[in-house]
């Protein structure tokens, strides 16, 4: 063992410096983190080839993100002399993908002030609200959304529309779309917001299955999708604290 360790000196200390670099952007399972210490560049190196590389199969939504940004830069350029609302459109999506949400709606607002049938243009313009923490302002998007398909996005619309309602109080309107919800979709986002939505009513026990049951989800899916869904399972585990100390 001391001859692996000598293999790994003096680049093991690097090599648990960037595991946990990692290990604290990418938050995965909390034991890793005491294999990357007390392993040392033996245990970073485990980290590194078990959780670091597969992670490199997200790195094509970066490169991707280069393209939205110079496509953008080329429908600001002809909006100058086509603001149709097509144009528009596409260019609030790529915003909303960049997160970037205010320039985003206010695409969509130009979109939907020449044109008003879009629902797509509705929806995203909904989910720009939801990125600035605007509920309020979302809700007359989603329900015009979910009014005319209930199914829209595979019920994630109404999922939003639903969790929109429990964030602004309106818990009478929230409950019977997450019951409707819940019985079509399982993602993580829709497990996640119906447990809040329970700890909101004061249903802990209720909101504590439902987030065990996000948790359990985990192990289901591919490694692939666990690493995307992470930020939710770490939600949920969040949330299975906060139910614990209630």
């Amino acid at each position: 063992m001391f001859g692996l360790y000598h293999l790994f000196y003096p680049w093991g200390i690097f090599v648990q410096i960037a595991a946990l670099v990692h290990f604290f952007r990418r938050r995965p399972d909390g034991y890793w983190f005491y294999i990357i210490i007390f392993g040392g560049g033996v245990g970073a190196a485990a980290y590194l080839i078990v959780e670091a590389i597969p992670d490199l199969g997200l790195l094509r939504g970066v490169f991707q993100g280069f393209g939205r940004r110079n496509r953008i830069k080329i429908l600001e350029t002809q909006i100058l002399d086509n603001p149709s609302p097509g144009n528009y459109e596409e260019l609030g999506e790529l915003l909303l993908e960049q997160k970037q949400f205010a320039k985003g709606r206010d695409a969509f607002n130009r979109a939907i002030s020449v044109r008003a049938d879009s629902p797509h243009a509705f929806y995203h313009r909904g989910q720009c609200s939801l990125g600035l923490g605007d509920f309020a302002a979302a809700i007359p998007d989603l329900e015009r959304v979910v009014a005319k398909d209930a199914k829209f996005d595979y019920y994630r619309a109404a999922g939003l529309l639903a969790d929109a309602y429990a964030r602004t109080g309106r818990l009478d309107l929230a409950a019977p779309l997450f019951a409707s919800v819940t019985q079509f979709s399982t993602t993580p986002e829709t497990l996640y917001n119906y447990a809040n939505f329970l700890k909101l009513e004061n249903r802990q026990a209720e909101a504590r299955e439902w987030a065990q049951k996000l948790l359990a989800k985990k192990r289901t899916l591919p490694r692939y999708m666990q690493r995307v869904e992470r930020p939710w399972f770490r939600k949920a585990k969040s949330l299975e604290r906060d139910l614990a100390r209630a």
